[in-house]
């Protein structure tokens, strides 16, 4: 049991990830048609509650590194869970868009307190070696939640209507609460070290043992931050803003509701293949190519489906998913692996605080789009042309902490390690 510890912390950051995505971002979009229908409201109305909440989680989102240093991992994702709980049995009661926005505020806190930063934090603590093959299992969570939230709201909705649904989702962050109270734990704590503390470092393991973290004032002097920024923003603008308004443009293109969520399954399915897939090659692989090759795979995609032809549909959701799954996996490595741990929370926090702006900005102006102009032909257009731009940003990472380390040496002195 303590031996695979490190592993089942991994399902746990997954399991955690699939509930909070998938309820608080990805899958809730399987009631929007109910919400339209009932309320009679806009699309850009509808949608602003989504930029509101990625807003708010967005200037959350710095302070994260801070936070986890104070109270944990666990307690974090306690509250996010008991939160998330909550929030959905207030959902059930709604009767104006104002309460609608209320929700998500609460929803910017579950995103923080059980998102991304903190799975990453939580599953790095566990691992000197692997943490590529560790971090892709984790994040397949996030793929979890968009293919199958939508599916079990989809299955609910006939039965039972949209309001005694949002009752019954409630359930799943009541067992991710009990889960993570009895399993989530920091290697300190239950006396362990971490994954690969004991295996044979390759010669150039050996030598990045030696390289200094950066700190936070360090790394945001380097042109990799900005870099690995730019991708963030653009790649999080176009897959939020496709994933947000998936069902609704299949419904446009006169898809049941069915095959809409089979859309969303479709997505989310193949980028957690890609999270799995890329992050074990980052392992074995350079990272830097794998990351390239993964924004690659998303213009190719968004370039597919800017065209609106139905038939190329699938297709692009095909090369889009397998992009997205493996660049959300890989970014968070290519953010460690260049930085290092020491300051790891603040940089994920504030590239968090972009792309979170970035997604909430893509997913409220893509309705207004859509409100414009009847359909989502320019919105998908700018997609395509966020993510190209991505692309070109992602030619220029480095491996910060090694070029910090030549730049020592050719000083005559060993860089210190920075916090």
């Amino acid at each position: 049991m303590k031996r695979c510890y490190p592993w089942i912390i991994c399902v746990v950051a997954m399991i955690m990830l699939s509930i909070s995505n998938g309820m608080t971002m990805t899958g809730i979009t399987a009631f929007d048609s109910s919400l339209l229908e009932e309320f009679g409201w806009s699309r850009g109305a509808l949608k602003f509650r989504d930029m509101f909440n990625l807003l708010l989680a967005a200037l959350l989102s710095p302070f994260i590194g801070a936070l986890i240093d104070r109270v944990g991992v666990r307690a974090l994702v306690l509250f996010g869970s008991v939160l998330l709980a909550i929030l959905y049995v207030a959902y059930s009661q709604i009767s104006s868009i104002a309460h609608v926005y209320w929700i998500h505020v609460g929803f910017a806190a579950v995103v923080v307190s059980s998102g991304l930063s903190v799975a990453v934090i939580m599953v790095s603590q566990w691992f000197n070696t692997q943490r590529g093959t560790a971090l892709g299992i984790a994040l397949v969570g996030s793929s979890l939640g968009g293919m199958l939230i939508p599916k079990l709201i989809t299955a609910l909705l006939p039965a039972h209507g949209w309001r005694e649904s949002f009752i019954w989702m409630a359930l799943l962050p009541v067992a991710l609460f009990v889960l993570s109270l009895v399993l989530v734990r920091t290697p300190q704590r239950m006396g362990l070290q971490p994954w690969g503390h004991d295996h044979p470092r390759t010669a150039k393991q050996q030598a990045a043992s030696q390289w200094p973290d950066l700190s936070y004032r360090q790394a945001l002097c380097t042109p990799t931050f900005w870099a690995l920024a730019v991708v963030a923003i653009t790649t999080f603008w176009a897959i939020m803003s496709l994933s947000s308004h998936l069902i609704l443009h299949m419904r446009d293109l006169q898809f049941s509701a069915e095959r809409a969520a089979d859309g969303m399954f479709l997505l989310f399915g193949l980028g957690m293949v890609g999270k799995f897939l890329f992050g074990f090659l980052a392992d074995i692989c350079s990272p830097k190519r794998v990351f390239v090759c993964n924004v690659a795979l998303m213009a190719l995609g968004s370039l597919i489906l800017a065209s609106q032809r139905a038939e190329l549909l699938w297709t692009g959701l095909v090369v889009m998913g397998l992009g997205w799954g493996g660049l959300y996996a890989v970014l968070q490595l290519q953010i460690v692996d260049a930085f290092g741990l020491g300051s790891a929370g603040k940089i994920l926090g504030t590239i968090s605080l972009m792309d979170a702006t970035s997604a909430g900005l893509g997913i409220w102006l893509s309705a207004v789009m859509f409100d414009h102009f009847g359909n989502y032909g320019v919105a998908f257009a700018v997609m395509a042309a966020m993510v190209c731009t991505g692309l070109l940003a992602s030619l220029f990472v480095r491996d910060e902490r090694r070029l910090a380390w030549e730049a020592g040496g050719r000083e005559g002195r060993a860089p210190a390690a920075t916090s």
